[in-house]
């Protein structure tokens, strides 16, 4: 048969002959909700694997950050004056309290955008050491210690604009989930 032949048979076919069992709407029903359960049940649990792995790489970069913090050597902030002793607790305080929030927002859905903003902050942590080497090496020039502040600033200014993307993200999800309800 060619291709011509094989389509006007299936055009003149009639094909639906059969009536489905008079159960059959209730079977379907019935697999539909054990496969939806299924599904739930399924993707629960590898929320729960992504989420504490989200949320130990978060912990991890808070006690690497707050370690960095703390230690008061000579080429940091604290050790200029009391002012910059508390400038510098002040934005590593918010740091902190910035990544707990947004250890607080990982899920599957977040977890690419959270990612990519701890790999940005190490970033932003290895510039930081390099201005503390400077530091030390101008003899404590305004310039480095201004730089230094920025820094903190940008971890900051990354942080909430991250943890803006993700409401974002809720928010878009949230109007999905509302639109295909019936």
């Amino acid at each position: 048969m060619k291709v011509n032949e094989l389509k006007e048979f299936f055009e003149s076919a009639n094909f639906d002959i059969e009536e489905p069992q008079t159960d059959h709407r209730d079977r379907f029903a019935r697999k539909l909700e054990r496969s939806r359960k299924s599904e739930k049940a399924g993707s629960n649990s590898g929320k729960i694997w992504s989420g504490l792995l989200s949320i130990a790489a978060v912990l991890a970069l808070v006690l690497l950050l707050s370690n960095n913090f703390n230690q008061a050597n000579q080429s940091d902030l604290a050790s200029i004056s009391p002012e910059m002793k508390q400038t510098q607790q002040f934005y590593s305080g918010l740091i902190e309290k910035e990544l707990i929030a947004l250890n607080a927002e990982a899920t599957p859905e977040t977890q690419m955008i959270i990612k990519d903003a701890l790999q940005q902050l190490k970033k932003l942590e290895n510039r930081y050491k390099r201005m503390e080497n400077d530091l030390l090496e101008s003899g404590k020039d305004k310039r480095v210690i201004h730089a230094m502040i920025q820094n903190f600033q940008q971890r900051i200014d990354l942080l909430s604009e991250v943890l803006e993307q993700i409401e974002n993200i809720k928010s878009l999800n949230n109007q999905n989930y509302e639109s295909n309800t019936i």
